[in-house]
């Protein structure tokens, strides 16, 4: 049976961004936002967060998405099980980017979306890989943040290890160690932007300690990573990316996407749109009007091609 969320009922992060949930296999609800109408000529912009994250990390880009092409632009923002307010997977050793594929494919359809651009970040940017080679006709278009065929290894043991160090603190030490730790993707952001940020994936119970919005056994099946594991590169599902317009864009300071696979995705995909956001690192966070004006083109070419298709 699925695990239920156990998560604030008024967790001051998700207040901009309600949701509904779609129920699938064995009872088990994956939350979405939706805005906008579906259903129309326009394609539907799915925005998939990163590892362990979850729809929060899409909070500055949906409030600009909402203004594009008019207005009422359809917008879905999923939650993938196991964060935010999806409920846990019943068995920790079953999350998977291929599980959470077919989760979102289930979900599109249950919401009635036949093409869509799929936008990922992180872990959200190879479920999109897969969703693009177990069903292409399902993605009008890929829009990849710190993602890749090669996830970085590091990234991975800094994860690891800095959520380990975060559940440990108590008191006023979690506010610092969250500055600490955010500190370095983001060097130009003052506390209470920091502080903000940390509501995100996390929320503190009342003995002031972090509690995470995800299901703790996400970070447990990264026991076993190390910083010099060269992981197998999948340049195939890369590949599955060609049914549809390409979009590619990495922070300057990630950990998470090598600049040199960067480039070598950008020599295999010279038709693609590529873009470096400065000084920031992993997630990216999406706020400046410029950043959201580039997607919200690249959405809008996207819905033209597929609609003369």
């Amino acid at each position: 049976m699925p695990r239920r969320r156990t998560i604030p009922d008024a967790h001051l992060a998700f207040g901009p961004l309600p949701v509904q949930h779609v129920t699938l296999a064995a009872g088990r609800r994956i939350a979405v936002h939706v805005a906008g109408a579906l259903g129309g000529r326009r394609l539907p912009m799915v925005c998939l967060a990163g590892y362990h994250r979850n729809m929060t990390d899409f909070t500055d880009l949906a409030q600009q998405f909402r203004r594009m092409g008019g207005g009422g632009w359809p917008l879905v923002l999923v939650d993938l099980a196991g964060r935010g307010r999806s409920d846990d997977r019943a068995r920790g050793d079953t999350y998977s980017s291929v599980a959470d594929a077919h989760d979102v494919a289930n979900v599109l359809a249950a919401l009635g979306i036949g093409r869509a651009v799929i936008l990922g970040q992180g872990h959200g940017g190879q479920v999109a890989m897969l969703l693009a080679a177990a069903h292409p006709l399902l993605v009008g278009g890929t829009v990849l943040i710190d993602s890749g065929p090669v996830t970085d290894s590091r990234g991975i043991v800094r994860l690891r290890n800095n959520i380990a160090h975060l559940h440990s603190l108590r008191g006023k030490a979690v506010a610092a160690g969250f500055r600490r730790v955010l500190g370095g993707d983001y060097p130009g952001l003052a506390d209470d932007q920091l502080d903000r940020l940390s509501l995100r994936t996390h929320y503190l119970d009342r003995r002031g300690r972090a509690r995470p919005l995800f299901d703790h056994r996400l970070i447990e099946a990264l026991s076993a990573f190390s910083f010099d594991d060269v992981l197998v590169a999948q340049w195939p599902l890369f590949d599955a990316l060609r049914c549809a317009p390409l979009m590619m864009m990495r922070t300057q300071l990630t950990d998470q996407l090598r600049r040199e696979t960067f480039e070598e995705m950008m020599r295999r995909r010279p038709d693609s749109v590529a873009l470096t956001m400065e000084g920031q690192g992993s997630p990216a966070l999406l706020e400046e009007a410029e950043e959201a004006e580039a997607i919200a083109g690249f959405v809008q070419q996207a819905s033209a091609t597929a609609r003369a298709a």
